[in-house]
């Protein structure tokens, strides 16, 4: 009986023995399941196009000028096609006003705000950021030369955090659109000594006059008494001004082209804002175009790529412009050839 009694234990406890086993298996697949459905799911949420683009981006404009506000739009919209805007990412953008020093304020704010971007509109404001700030990617638009001013030291690679877009116009463009209009033998350049843009647009045009057949003549600028003071003897030895990125030359540029026009001396510029301030003619790179391809750097950027390892390049679409209040205001005959080629005019 109590071999019998024994046995009949055993059965049993190996029976429950074996329930218990196979609840086991059960709850362990289970386990796995749910486990694998929570990896997924944190997989999803942290590599998905809305969770990477949870970036902290300046944006610092050097003044208000068109071609910033231009750039940033471009910039602005080609990154929320790419799923890093508003409101997948947080935009600090400041403008510095044209003032330098409250450029480097802002800078120092920016150096604050730990960033994991930061987008720069003009030469000046470029200089004022990568001086400063070494440990977080920049990305710049509307810059004329940056190899020229310091910011790069070469086209294909920076060598440092920076990266970007210039506007750089071939100068060759702008002769053929003056030599279209009438000879021109002697071209003034305004520029300011020290502004690296505007150097950088003078030496461009040196670096063409004897092909061209156009003397260039620099006429530097330092301070606004210099504009009033000497202008008057520039305009009656030549044949058209070229105005430069110079701060100082566009903060007095309604004197200038005044001046100018009255003399019927043509004004030309390579800057949309300036025409449309007045100059006569302008070969512009496309601002917007400018942000959208900066803004695809920044992309790259965000995908792995360091600063130094994308090529700077400059705009290859150009728009001429022609502003046909200052051409009636100087009795300016516009060839017919010239108007078909126009891009947009400003009344």
């Amino acid at each position: 009986m109590t071999n019998r009694g024994e046995k009949v234990e055993r059965e049993e406890l190996s029976r429950c023995s074996s329930q218990s086993f196979l609840g086991s298996e059960e709850h362990i697949w289970i386990a796995g399941k749910f486990f694998f459905i929570a990896v997924t799911f944190l997989l999803v949420v942290f590599f998905s196009p809305e969770a990477k683009a949870e970036k902290k981006i300046g944006v610092l404009m050097f003044s208000e000028e068109t071609r910033y506000n231009e750039a940033t739009r471009g910039i602005m919209d080609k990154m929320k096609e790419e799923g890093f805007g508003v409101p997948h990412s947080k935009f600090i953008v400041e403008n510095a006003g044209g003032n330098k020093g409250k450029a480097a304020e802002l800078v120092k704010k920016f150096a604050t705000k730990k960033m994991d971007l930061i987008f720069t509109l003009g030469t000046s404001a470029t200089i004022a950021v990568a001086r400063e700030i070494k440990d977080v990617p920049i990305v710049f638009g509307a810059v004329y030369d940056p190899v020229k001013a310091g910011i790069a030291k070469d086209w294909k690679s920076s060598g440092n955090n920076t990266t970007g877009v210039s506007t750089k116009v071939p100068m060759s463009k702008l002769t053929d659109v003056l030599r279209q209009f009438k000879s021109v033998k002697r071209m003034a350049v305004l520029y300011s000594p020290g502004e690296k843009n505007s150097e950088a647009q003078l030496k461009d045009l040196q670096e063409i006059q004897s092909d061209h057949k156009i003397k260039v003549v620099p006429v530097p600028l330092s301070k606004k008494e210099d504009i009033a003071l000497i202008l008057p003897d520039v305009i009656r030895t030549t044949d058209a001004l070229y105005i430069t990125g110079s701060n100082l030359v566009n903060s007095q540029l309604s004197f200038i082209v005044d001046i100018a026009t009255k003399a019927k001396v043509l004004t030309i510029t390579h800057l949309e804002d300036v025409v449309e301030k007045g100059a006569l003619l302008g070969v512009c790179s496309d601002n917007y175009a400018n942000g959208r391809l900066a803004g695809e750097k920044a992309i790259k950027i965000f995908n792995g790529a360091k600063p130094s390892s994308i090529p700077i390049e400059p705009i290859k679409e150009y728009n001429l412009l022609i502003n046909m209040k200052t051409s009636r205001e100087g009795a300016f005959q516009i060839p017919e050839k010239v108007m078909r080629a126009v891009k947009r005019t400003i009344q």
